[in-house]
């Protein structure tokens, strides 16, 4: 354990040792989002799900800091690593796949997580929350911060150029998290555009944390924990595939 303790050190040291850039703008954001979002424009709106319309966007916003921290976190440290030849390094050690992948990604869990805890806190700030089901609050985070660390560790190992990191977060994780129910209810969407909205996964995320706050029933909850598991599992072997196939040799 001696050398996975001391990758996860590494990889979670440097997140807490740069707190200004990990931490501070994830709040400021946050902050913009209640303040124009939830006092202003939420005055207009009134109520969404039966909830007024600041409370309804606060565990969106809450995980669309977790998905992107999470994912950012990884796949530039993989990127930045592996373009440096660092990697290498990694993967001519004593140390197994699973210890190294499980490094990179306790990274990306640890932002994922503190961010979405800061956001959380700013929320706290404007409003008065009672959570419903806190356990289940923090699994949801914690998995969906691992899933989002395996999308970014896939994402690095696969860039070639920098252009080849910001092109999930660009043309995929963005439409997803905007089209995933951050600022509106399913049910306000006309009938024909909801059965797509049903194939987005950040659109289960997104329901149940708000599940979690609220003890709003929008999905079959433990379905959709099961198919993230499921997600987890498949997104894990691929990233396992890809670093066991790498054209290194290991001695």
């Amino acid at each position: 354990m001696i050398g996975l303790l001391t990758l996860v050190r590494r990889e979670t040291g440097r997140i807490l040792r740069l707190w200004q850039q990990t931490l501070v703008p994830p709040a400021i954001t946050s902050s913009l989002y209640f303040i124009i979002f939830g006092s202003i424009i939420g005055s207009k709106v009134g109520t969404m799900s039966g909830l007024p319309f600041i409370y309804f966007i606060a565990p969106g916003l809450v995980m669309m800091s977790v998905v992107i921290q999470s994912y950012q976190n990884v796949c530039s440290v993989v990127y930045i690593e592996k373009f440096q030849k660092s990697m290498e390094e990694l993967l001519v050690s004593p140390l197994s796949y699973h210890e190294i992948l499980l490094g990179y990604i306790s990274g990306g869990i640890l932002r994922g997580v503190l961010t979405g805890g800061v956001v959380f806190f700013v929320a706290e700030i404007f409003l008065n929350i009672h959570i419903s089901h806190p356990i289940f609050m923090m699994c949801v985070l914690l998995f969906s911060a691992m899933l989002f660390s395996i999308v970014g560790l896939l994402n690095g190992l696969w860039s070639n150029s920098f252009d080849h990191t910001v092109f999930i977060p660009t043309f995929v994780l963005t439409p997803l998290i905007y089209l995933g129910g951050v600022f509106y209810s399913i049910d306000a969407l006309p009938e024909f555009w909801q059965p797509f909205i049903m194939w987005n996964p950040i659109f289960y995320l997104i329901a149940l944390l708000r599940y979690a706050f609220y003890d709003i029933l929008l999905i079959d909850v433990y379905f959709a924990m099961i198919v993230l598991a499921l997600m987890i599992f498949i997104l894990y072997s691929s990233a396992y595939y890809v670093v066991s196939k790498t054209q290194l040799v290991r001695k």
